[in-house]
């Protein structure tokens, strides 16, 4: 699609509204990207309590902001050309009514329409422990070509604050779409040695756990 990229955010009760804010402050600054915004009315309440901002300074971050209920609106339909959707933070019901097909208010309806289209979905899914249900909803969703990203820390980067790691989280899923986010650290490899080799320095020992050697690992 030409122009301007249309994206749906979505932003549900669960935990985390600050990554949701977050991401559509990122946004807001950037002029290749128009923002249609729907937040639930229990998000209204998480983000006012995890953040202190009214629905009102929320909405004020998005371009186009539609209401839960609104069935009508532009993006409940196919025809509507958008180039992808993300809800960030997602509940488990949420996640589990877009998994069966259940288009329960504009956001249901919305992320119906994102699949049916075959169009880029990410979900930002907030819960722990996860039981049963919920993995198999996430694997069933992931097999239809949906982007489960939880937001995962990264500690590489050595985050000095919690704005810090929500920074990282919501690199990682603008990631998804190609967006290009300001200031983003990303892993680059292990710093290399004098001797010109990457990796920890020789005269570190390998972690130990019960006395076992441990394995390092990085995604």
């Amino acid at each position: 699609m030409g122009g301007r990229m249309r994206l749906i955010v979505g932003m549900t009760g669960a935990t985390g509204a600050v990554l949701g804010v977050r991401l559509l402050s990122e946004l807001r600054g950037n002029p290749r990207v128009e923002t249609h915004l729907v937040v639930s009315r229990w998000a209204r309440a998480t983000v006012e309590l995890e953040t202190g901002l009214s629905a009102r300074e929320v909405a004020a971050l998005a371009d186009v902001t539609h209401s839960p209920d609104d069935q009508g609106a532009s993006i409940s339909s196919g025809s509507f050309r958008a180039d992808g959707m993300v809800i960030i933070p997602c509940s488990m019901k949420t996640l589990a009514g877009i998994r069966a097909g259940y288009a329960e208010g504009l956001l249901g309806r919305a992320a119906d329409v994102t699949l049916k289209e075959r169009r880029p979905m990410v979900l930002v899914p907030r819960e722990t422990p996860l039981n049963e249900i919920h993995l198999a909803n996430m694997l069933e969703l992931a097999r239809m070509g949906v982007s489960i990203v939880p937001p995962m820390p990264a500690f590489y980067n050595r985050p000095e604050s919690v704005d810090d790691i929500v920074d990282h989280i919501v690199t990682r899923v603008l990631d998804q779409f190609g967006i290009e986010t300001a200031g983003a650290r990303r892993w680059n490899g292990f710093p290399r040695s004098p001797a010109g080799r990457a990796g920890p320095p020789a005269d570190v020992p390998a972690p130990r756990h019960n006395g076992t050697k441990q394995r390092s690992a990085r995604s």
